[in-house]
């Protein structure tokens, strides 16, 4: 009987020894099969994270078990997380705990209105649009960076920038001024200077070189005719600026009784610049102003081949040529 006995006891140690091997093993092993995105957002709880996760990794007991054992429930961090295929248990729990999260690469670009700005940066970090369009119409948040929430928009340079997604909107703008202050370089202020243009003056009017052409190698010359009018006090007559006026970004054809419409952008109707820009302009539109062509154009009107490239003139008389061509294929294609 006694033999029997210790035989058992024998076996169940064997067992439980078998057991905690495994477990250890579950613990050291690779739980990250494949690499993989955690997004863990300050809106959500641990059971969201623990969703979201289970399916990205093998050793689940294995984790919920550390997870408890270091109080990780009361404790995770959000923000986004990178799984490497190899990581182990302890690696994932400790990451989670102590918020080693990865960057994320926002590429601010591409709009025309603050409200589009919010939400084009709400897709990309950890905020709801309506709290970064709060921050983007604050007085306060504007003034701290030196601007007015009228002209903080032209304070954002189009590129990609690295965050991390659970960045505060207050923080970005930060950010982004800093980077606005590393884009205006002395070289680029010394260029700025042959227009007579401040920083924001510059920006508006890239954004409207922008809306006029989307060719690279024509943004000078573009930027030259404004700078031409400008100087000799001709209002600049630039249809984007009523489409942003009105607001109306679908028309495709502007017609005497949209020049009349009343605002401050209206430029068929108010001399010089827009109080602010009308869109968010590329590098080059901005680089294309500061080292605008110098020429004696006044006049330039969209080629009726559709090219995208315009038709330059000096003088009133060439310029309402080339407008009836570029009419007369408006009219041949059916564009109203």
């Amino acid at each position: 009987m006694r033999k029997k006995l210790l035989y058992i006891m024998a076996v169940c140690l064997f067992l439980a020894g078998v057991a905690g091997g495994v477990g250890f093993a579950q613990f050291k092993g690779d739980a990250v099969p494949e690499r993989a995105e955690l997004f863990v957002s300050l809106r959500g709880d641990y059971g969201a994270l623990v969703d979201s996760l289970m399916p990205r990794i093998r050793h689940r007991a294995a984790f919920r078990y550390y997870a408890r054992r270091i109080g990780l429930p009361a404790s995770f961090k959000p923000g986004h997380y990178v799984l490497e295929p190899g990581m182990n248990v302890l690696g994932v729990v400790r990451m989670l705990k102590f918020g080693m999260q990865t960057p994320v690469r926002v590429t601010i670009n591409n709009v025309r209105t603050s409200a589009q700005l919010a939400r084009k940066i709400a897709q990309q970090i950890d905020a709801d649009s309506a709290a970064v369009m709060q921050v983007l119409t604050s007085r306060e948040v504007a003034a701290s960076v030196g601007f007015d929430s009228l002209t903080l928009f032209s304070m954002f340079i189009p590129d990609s920038y690295e965050f991390y997604w659970t960045v505060a909107p207050e923080e970005l703008v930060r950010r982004m001024k800093r980077e606005y202050d590393r884009f205006w370089t002395p070289q680029r202020d010394s260029l700025r200077r042959r227009s007579g243009l401040s920083r924001l003056e510059s920006m508006t009017l890239a954004s409207i070189v922008y809306e006029e052409t989307r060719q690279s190698d024509e943004m000078p010359r573009v930027a030259g005719v404004y700078v031409n009018r400008l100087r000799k006090g001709i209002p600049l007559q630039a249809d984007p600026t009523v489409k942003y006026a009105m607001q109306d970004f679908s028309l495709r054809r502007i017609r005497y009784k949209h020049l009349k419409y009343s605002s401050p952008y209206n430029t068929y109707i108010n001399r010089g610049l827009p109080p602010s820009p009308i869109c968010m302009p590329s590098k080059e539109a901005i680089e294309a102003v500061l080292g605008f062509e110098k020429h004696d154009y006044l006049f330039f009107c969209a080629r009726p081949e559709f090219d995208g490239y315009h038709n330059f003139a000096r003088t009133l008389r060439e310029h309402n040529a080339n407008a009836r061509a570029y009419s007369a294929e408006l009219n041949r294609r059916q564009i109203k």
